[in-house]
């Protein structure tokens, strides 16, 4: 088999990022797209060790879960990887991808829970972020293709509701207008180079990410914001920075609120720009509410990575008390004035690297439930190992990555032991203090591969919850 050869394969199964998988003269084939069951006509692109990689030239034998993909932009676009499956059998791949990857990367096997579904399948995303740049001498504004940097040009997004085309609109008459360009990463010039906004029970927060301390026209793009949102804030974030990061540190108001008040779950919450909010509400809802029937009333709960503090507030109202720790002042901040707010004396919001804080802690506390909500890069292995030293009652792990979520689920239960050299090695005793108790996967991301995903450990001899 070589580059460029045209074969017909059959899909057997599904990868971990919702490929396909094939098998011929001896390769294992990806292919982007395709279905299990498909038959196919595909172009091989490389091989190499037995792992091929190919693109389907043309579907031969459709599967029935195959459906039209509502986005114009689809397979061009890095942003969705599914549109192409009927939404029952994603919610079928992602119970399977957590199931496998738990088993594959942290040798962990256990019974995972059909996943939940979103009560929408499409315009659900409560926040739009979109690269700005400039490609043949033209401003574009979209997505970037998957793996690469290259800016794949959208004037409206399915997964969005209907503001986000108003607001690429919006963005592009204000550039074109006032002469501004689009960001260009390989020479650094260029004026802009993200937006972001965030939905807040119809008020909205708009960051445009700067590459200079003043923004020529934004008068303009102010006029233009006032006949799509009826309540908003505008802030400039300066970023003038060689990096992958979205935000540099500095936000600069120009209109509106620093941050806006919400109800949610019976409590009023604060969110502001760089506040972490799930992106689907319905689902955050179906996931929260999860997570506090797995605590009881006599319980303290220590949330770490707690944001804004909203799922902190919801275990202080049942509990004994509740802390959050959170690393961003202006999230740290927005829970002090929920707790305020709310009336919550029992709530206590830490602002600070849990791995600085979690290990003192827990030791001036009884017994304590962990709840642990981490960006995709996972739990530093230092809170880990306090985790394992101070042996909480209960851990709530909340992950939107498989892979990191198998990676410290196998370390707190066993199934992975560090080496000496500080990598992490499937065991063949296993056994720590910990076992998994449940495991629930929630389809906040639908019409992609991404998955959030709740679960308990309970430490071992304990008598249920």
């Amino acid at each position: 088999m070589e580059k460029n050869d045209l074969i017909v394969v059959t899909a057997e199964a599904f990868g971990t990022q919702g490929e396909g998988i094939a098998r011929a003269d001896g390769v294992t084939l990806f292919i982007p797209y395709l279905i299990p069951g498909e038959r196919a006509e595909v172009r091989v692109l490389k091989t190499k060790g037995g792992v091929g990689y190919a693109k389907t030239e043309e579907i031969l034998t459709p599967a029935e879960e195959r459906v039209r993909p509502q986005c114009p932009v689809f397979r061009r676009c890095g942003g969705c990887q599914l549109q192409h499956l009927r939404y029952r059998e994603q919610l079928k791949f992602k119970t399977e991808t957590v199931r496998d990857v738990l088993k594959k990367i942290g040798g962990i096997t256990a019974p995972v829970s059909p996943c939940e579904r979103s009560d929408k399948e499409y315009g659900y995303r409560n926040k739009l972020q979109l690269p700005v740049g400039m490609v043949g001498g033209e401003n574009v504004v979209g997505f970037f293709a998957e793996r690469t940097h290259r800016i794949v040009p959208i004037a409206q997004c399915p997964i969005h509701p209907k503001w986000a085309e108003d607001v690429i609109s919006a963005l592009h008459s204000f550039m074109d207008k006032c002469g501004l360009d689009g960001y260009d990463e390989t020479a650094g010039t260029g004026q802009i180079r993200h937006i972001v906004v965030r939905e807040l029970k119809k008020k909205y927060i708009v960051t445009l990410v700067v590459t200079v301390p003043e923004l020529k026209g934004i008068g303009y793009f102010i006029h233009l914001l006032d006949n799509i949102f009826p309540e908003y804030s505008l802030f400039l974030n300066f970023n003038d920075k060689p990096t992958n990061a979205v935000f540099g540190k500095e936000f600069k108001p120009i209109v509106g609120k620093g941050s806006y008040e919400c109800m949610d779950s019976g409590i009023i919450f604060e969110a502001g720009a760089n506040t972490f909010v799930q992106v689907n509400d319905s689902v955050r809802g179906k996931l929260y509410d999860r997570a506090l029937s797995l605590v009881e009333e006599g319980e303290t709960v220590v949330d770490c990575y707690s944001g804004g503090g909203l799922l902190t507030a919801m275990f202080a109202k049942k509990c004994k008390f509740a802390y959050g720790i959170e690393v961003v002042p202006e999230a740290s901040a927005c829970a002090d004035r929920l707790a305020a707010r709310n009336g919550l004396s029992n709530m206590r919001n830490i602002c600070g690297k849990v791995e600085e804080h979690l290990d003192e802690l827990l030791g001036q506390e009884g017994e304590t439930a962990v709840v642990l909500d981490p960006p995709r890069a996972g739990v530093e292995r230092s809170v880990l190992k306090v985790l394992l030293r101070h042996a909480p009652k209960k851990i709530l792990m909340i992950s939107c990555n498989p892979a990191t979520l198998a990676r410290d689920l196998g370390f707190l239960t066993g199934t992975l032991v560090e080496t000496e050299q500080g990598e992490l090695v499937k065991s063949e005793n296993g056994g720590t203090m910990y076992e998994i108790a449940s495991i629930e996967p929630f389809d906040m991301f639908p019409q992609t591969r991404h998955v959030e995903t709740l679960a308990l450990l309970v430490r071992k001899n304990e008598n249920g919850l």
